[in-house]
């Protein structure tokens, strides 16, 4: 469990990026930050593996708060995932998967055999181990970046923007391979999008914030969806005017599900359709 009470950081050049941000991060489960550019999101994130230290407040996991041992060691014991990947040019695919393996001591053969498994975890083939990410397209070098995030097995993984550098077929695919991962480990994952659909399809608790990390509303995408907070919320999940409104629409090759401008959702399976039981 990741708990913030009272956190606020300013910054030397004035910026107050988060003020007085209180919010506890259940376990094994998907926490994701959303908001605008500029609203502390990322700040918070970092917060949490000391990349950014706190003005005031504490950051704690499982009660104990970061600042209290070696911030190199912490970081090593928490996965992160960047946006654009963050890997090591100058290193192969598998070494930089294998690099915080090989800082914590691990042998080179151990950690090489870990890495492999793991790119075979994130759907990569194990012969683009010896590869460089530059012959690497951009969804490949995100699959590669998750499983460094991923090698010394840590119990959280911090995710910040990763998809927002691919084009939507492959953000799409890689977040189904997120979704997937996450029932297969069960890890604490902390999420910064700015984009409120990837935020409801991937997290279980959605943080909606403001200037300053203001926290206008927190809870379930369908509880977000079904009572959001103020206006503010509802103008920022598409909701005002009705425009996350859906219905059925019939077509020649069947039912699909329209929004409130009639362009085309989803299909509709025929059982749920014919009034039976089915998945849409």
């Amino acid at each position: 469990m990741i708990e913030f009470t009272s956190v606020s950081k300013q910054f030397p050049d004035g910026t107050l990026a988060v003020e007085d941000f209180s919010l506890v991060l259940p376990s094994r489960k998907t926490t994701v930050f959303v908001g605008s550019s500029g609203c502390g999101k990322t700040t918070l994130l970092r917060m949490i593996n000391r990349m950014v230290e706190p003005s005031s407040g504490t950051v704690a996991i499982d009660g104990e708060s970061v600042l209290g041992g070696d911030p190199v060691q912490l970081r090593r014991r928490i996965g992160y995932v960047m946006q654009n990947s963050g890997l090591m040019p100058h290193f192969t695919v598998i070494d930089n998967v294998a690099t915080v393996l090989r800082l914590n001591g691990v042998s080179r053969r151990e950690a090489h055999g870990r890495a492999r498994e793991l790119l075979g975890t994130v759907g990569l083939d194990t012969e683009l181990a010896d590869r460089y990410p530059s012959q690497l397209s951009g969804g490949q070098q995100q699959r590669v970046g998750v499983a460094r995030g991923l090698a010394a097995d840590p119990n959280i993984l911090l995710m910040d923007e990763p998809f927002g550098a691919v084009d939507p077929i492959v953000r799409a695919d890689l977040q189904q391979e997120l979704i997937r991962l996450q029932h297969e480990l069960d890890k604490t994952v902390v999420f910064v999008t700015h984009d409120i659909d990837e935020a409801f399809l991937l997290g279980d608790q959605v943080v909606i914030l403001d200037k300053g990390a203001r926290i206008v509303q927190v809870g379930s995408p369908s509880e977000i969806i079904e009572n959001p907070a103020d206006e503010f919320v509802e103008a920022f999940i598409g909701a005002e005017r009705g425009r996350r409104a859906l219905s059925l629409k019939q077509t020649a090759r069947g039912t699909v599900v329209v929004d409130s401008e009639g362009r085309t959702q989803g299909v509709l399976h025929d059982a749920i359709a014919s009034g039976g039981e089915g998945t849409p």
